[in-house]
């Protein structure tokens, strides 16, 4: 890249290049804890769907399609979050956005559990979906800003794996307790990190875009410890901000941006266009549909998503970005292949019987190969490949792709699954597979470099 990328780099030549500090100190672990806990309501608020509808729709009376706009005004939300999060997140600070979040949080939840018709029913969730829209924006990019760069994939994992955590409760509570005290149970997290925010610092990066120097290189002190030398790396991003300009939306699509805003918008678009949102609302009623008991079945996701999640927090800064991303999206496809397999040989004498079981092995391998992979990591690549002046209106645009396109693939999956099951897995199976070719043309590598080296050309990733 040129430009701002050539100031920064001859900047970034006069520091000493000795390896930044990479110590994880109680601070920098207790404040990715606050800022993760509402990653758990939003896997409640995925999964909440999947083993409730039948019981809302019993409750309130409401048909098919009603039940379908329910659920996919979580992601309509979103979107609407998604529109303010990094623009908030740029003028109001980190944690001030996050607070609002929780309140929009807070008060949807507590509205679903006590509706009693579909109009306050709608209202909550549209206002979980605005909360989450700003958390999914912020928890990656917040998490990305304070971890030293040899552990931030793991550490911007955790996102994940909280957020399946959240997606395996609602799984496990949605067929043996009430769909308004699972709402309430949404309210938790909520307040862990609105009382928590209080107690952690702000982000170093967005201080010294604010010019509050001094407060960057204390906030670093803490996160890295009282014995680490954190002059270099305050000097990276104070020289980085310094040498970025604020970016229009109009500049962000000239040509120098153009492989950022690819590789952003595609990973997003692949992420939802995958089925995710369809089979994380319905995995209940795909089970029923497939003949699976859907009990039992949920009782087993709720089971094995965090054990994935986990694995992918140990590999993501192992393997690696591109590799983990590409082994993700090959395992969603397999799935997905098997899922249009059950159903199209359902009814074929001798096998019939085995359909239910491949159904049953379809969902559990997307999800398990979801929480690994590509569930957590386009949004660790959002966070990691744009300038800091470019997050906010480049991170406005690629988030709000990620939530339309969640609203869309939410809304029409019933109505898919009813046109054609075999139809619809093997339109997922075939996005999935062109996810592995994205990945290996344009994905660049971004393990073990610090968000300023990601932006020099010597760096050799998005040049």
């Amino acid at each position: 890249m040129e430009g701002e990328n050539i100031t920064i780099e001859k900047g970034l030549l006069l520091v000493k290049r000795e390896e930044t500090s990479a110590n994880t100190t109680p601070l920098l672990v207790f404040t990715t804890f606050i800022i993760v806990a509402a990653s758990f309501t939003f896997g409640v608020a995925l999964g909440y769907t999947a083993g409730t509808m039948s019981s809302i729709m019993e409750d309130l009376d409401l048909s098919i399609a009603q039940f379908s706009v329910f659920g996919s005004l979580l992601t309509f939300g979103g979107m609407i979050g998604a529109i303010f999060s990094a623009k908030s997140a740029d003028a109001f600070g980190r944690k001030m956005t996050l607070w609002l979040a929780e309140v929009f949080c807070i008060s949807g939840w507590l509205v679903i559990s006590l509706a009693e018709n579909i109009i306050w029913l709608d209202f909550g969730r549209f206002f979980v979906g605005i909360g989450v829209g700003l958390i999914s924006y912020v928890i990656p990019v917040y998490i990305a800003e304070i971890t030293p760069k040899n552990v931030r994939g793991t550490f911007t994992f955790s996102n994940q794996l909280l957020q399946n955590c959240g997606l395996a409760t609602a799984y496990y509570l949605g067929n043996s307790m009430s769909w308004r005290t699972i709402a309430l149970i949404g309210i938790i997290p909520c307040m862990i990190q609105f009382f928590g925010l209080f107690f952690i610092p702000e982000s170093p990066r967005w201080l010294a875009k604010e010019g509050r120097d001094k407060e960057c290189e204390a906030v670093l002190q803490k996160l890295r410890g009282k014995e680490a030398d954190v002059i270099r790396e305050s000097r990276e991003i104070m020289i980085s901000v310094d040498a970025t300009a604020n970016i229009s939306m109009r500049s962000l699509f000239k040509k120098k941006y153009s492989r950022q805003l690819t590789i952003g918008i595609g990973l997003m678009l692949l992420q939802q266009l995958s089925g995710s949102a369809g089979i994380s609302y319905y995995a209940g009623s795909i089970f029923e549909l497939a003949g699976f008991p859907s009990r039992i079945g949920m009782t087993v996701l709720s089971m094995v998503v965090v054990p994935k999640a986990i694995l992918g927090l140990i590999l993501v800064d192992r393997w690696g970005r591109r590799p983990l991303l590409m082994a993700s999206a090959f395992g969603i496809s397999l799935s997905c292949i098997t899922l249009a397999l059950s159903f199209g040989l359902k009814g074929v004498p001798g096998i019939v019987k085995f359909t239910p079981t491949m159904a049953f092995i379809g969902i559990l391998t997307f999800n398990m190969m979801f929480a690994a992979g590509l569930g957590a990591l386009p949004w660790v690549i959002m966070s990691e490949i744009f300038p800091m002046d470019m997050k906010v209106v480049a991170g406005s645009l690629v988030t709000i792709t990620n939530w339309f396109t969640g609203w869309i693939v939410s809304y029409c999956f019933n109505f898919m699954i009813i046109w054609s099951q075999t139809g619809t897995f093997s339109i997922f199976a075939m996005i999935s597979g062109l996810t592995i070719v994205f990945s290996w043309c344009l994905v660049p590598e971004t393990r073990g470099l610090t968000l300023e080296e990601i932006q020099l050309p010597r760096a050799n990733t998005l040049s």
